[in-house]
């Protein structure tokens, strides 16, 4: 099963969280801050503003980007847990 997003919205996986910090302390599971760096796996065409004028998306797929901290709605589809946002919740395209 594929998920196409519509309008301006966007499909995300989670990265996985870090499991140690860097003076190198194991973090128990309920420990780990929820990760804010996702890849894009699907982009909506973009949307039409309120003055008519066509919108393109900014991020395309297998981008890394870096989204607000509980943004979004969370869908699990054959296993695999995604995110499905708007692009005005998403804060940077990390490189």
């Amino acid at each position: 099963m594929t998920i196409k997003p519509l309008a301006d919205r966007v499909v995300i996986k989670m990265t996985e969280a870090e499991e140690t910090t860097k003076s190198g302390i194991i973090l128990a599971g309920n420990a780990k801050e929820k990760p804010q760096v996702a890849e894009v796996t699907a982009v909506g065409e973009g949307k039409y503003d309120d003055n008519g004028k066509f919108v393109p998306m900014n991020v395309k797929v297998g981008d890394k980007v870096l989204i607000s901290k509980y943004a979004g709605t969370e869908v699990k589809i054959d296993g695999v847990e995604y995110t499905i946002l708007r692009q005005d919740d998403i804060l940077a395209i990390v490189e």
